[in-house]
């Protein structure tokens, strides 16, 4: 049986890129090589590699193939490898804001994650915010800002009234909790967002939402949408921060020690957010329950899946493997495109 290249992107130039390397390695290590040729592909900023044996070998973005040095014996020249298909674990830019996606679309080479608009929109904190207010979907209260706002006494004044303290303030388009910082009086509001603006120019402050976290997994592979089962996240610290994400300083509890109708409610919730937003591939969507009520968070188009990682946890739970579930995304992507 003739095997196909799948190229596994990782790394990104954002504060996420060592994050989306774990990421990869999962993916690397769980694609069946019956099947695939797998091929690591670091995306940084120095360049694109493929990685072979330890050895980078430099991507030609014109058609995005390398020469592979390595030959079997008797064989001269390097070959030019080609890919079917790209998995996509980058966390943050290029590969979860649509940059990639139209890229690689243009090439005419499939990829697991969104089409590039639907990408780039998910990306973006406040327009995805604004998409889903309107079909109703229950929200916290917030505020947008621009680096090089002046934040002056009446700005602060109306935080004040308008979100209120403890609220947070988060980068607009970051993952991975970079530069989130849970603000509890006016005085630390203009560190927090100095934090925030090292990560992006832009910046979300939002009210605070008292209530059990928790994340589902979900997708569709052409076979209707599927929701896993859902985590429930309870911090060791005040939130769930970069340093409980992934240096285990959380309990993740899967499923989630929710009501039968809570479940039920947060899982249609997912599956009708993934419908209304166009998603594709695995996503994962986070929320809160506030006052009884499953509140969105935000939606990750390119969720994590080192070891640390929530879905391969969910995966695990519905009784199927990775192997399977990642493979059902390389071969539907490659449907979609028609490969």
């Amino acid at each position: 049986m003739h095997k196909k290249n799948i190229a596994v992107l990782m790394g990104g130039y954002s504060s996420e890129f060592e994050i989306s390397l774990q990421s990869g390695a999962t993916v690397v290590q769980s694609l069946n090589d019956d099947l695939y040729n797998v091929y690591p592909v670091h995306i940084l900023k120095r360049g694109w590699f493929a990685v072979v044996d330890g050895q980078e070998f430099e991507i030609d973005k014109s058609d995005f193939s390398f020469k592979d040095a390595f030959l079997p014996a008797g064989q001269a020249g390097a070959k030019r490898v080609t890919f079917s298909a790209c998995y996509n674990t980058i966390h943050g830019t290029p590969g979860e804001d649509g940059k990639l996606q139209a890229y690689l679309e243009l090439l005419g080479i499939p990829q697991t994650s969104c089409n590039f608009y639907e990408s780039a929109l998910t990306f973006n904190k406040k327009d995805t915010l604004s998409v889903l207010k309107s079909y109703g979907v229950p929200m916290a209260s917030s505020v947008y800002v621009n680096e090089g706002d002046d934040i002056t006494m009446e700005f602060k004044n109306g935080v004040a009234v308008n979100i209120g303290y403890p609220c947070f303030v988060k980068p607009n388009r970051a993952g991975s909790s970079y530069g989130v910082s849970k603000v509890y009086k006016e005085g630390d509001l203009e560190d927090a967002l100095n934090k925030a603006f090292a990560e992006d120019s832009e910046v979300l402050i939002e009210s605070f939402l008292s209530g059990t976290e928790v994340s589902v997994g979900v997708f569709n592979f052409g076979d209707g949408t599927k929701v896993l089962p859902v985590c429930e996240i309870v911090p060791d610290g005040d939130f769930f921060d970069l340093t409980a994400k992934y240096s285990g300083k959380s309990q993740e509890i899967v499923p989630a020690r929710l009501s039968d109708e809570d479940t039920q409610a947060v899982q249609s919730l997912t599956s009708g957010i993934y419908e209304i937003m166009n998603l594709k591939g695995i996503c994962r969507i986070d929320f809160i329950f506030h006052k009884g009520k499953p509140h969105f968070v935000e939606v990750n188009t390119n969720p994590g899946l080192s070891k640390e990682s929530i879905i391969p946890r969910q995966i695990k739970a519905s009784g199927q493997t990775l192997t399977q579930v990642l493979g059902q995304a390389v071969e539907d992507c490659m449907k979609r495109l028609g490969n």
